[in-house]
């Protein structure tokens, strides 16, 4: 499984970004899609998962700002980050994970600044 990222950027506080990320391969009813984030000198935080039937999991940092989605048709998974805040400046990183296995996305920086 190749997971490919896209939508990050520079954003002003209180703006907005949509996240995206293609999965290539099966993708099982078994699996978890989620997001990491890794803010500089920072460790790995878990930002937002959800399972193939949609039941949802935040950061409390990121609770009502951000949602995640995603459609098992199309192997994606998004995540919408609205709210934005300078602590929010991290590279996010997709991932699913199933059968003991984790697999990543390359990483897609978002940077809040005005």
């Amino acid at each position: 499984v190749q997971l490919q990222a896209s939508g990050g950027g520079l954003v002003q506080p209180g703006g907005c970004l949509r996240l995206s990320c293609a999965a290539s391969g099966n993708i099982p009813s078994t699996s978890v899609m989620g997001w990491y984030r890794q803010a500089p000198g920072e460790q790995r935080e878990l930002v937002a998962t959800i399972t193939y039937i949609g039941t949802t999991n935040y950061a409390d940092s990121v609770k009502g700002r951000f949602t995640i989605s995603r459609d098992n048709a199309k192997r994606t998974v998004h995540l919408q980050m609205n709210s934005l805040k300078p602590e929010d400046t991290a590279v996010y990183y997709c991932y699913v994970r199933y059968s003991l296995s984790t697999y990543w996305g390359q990483g897609t920086q978002v940077t809040v600044s005005s």
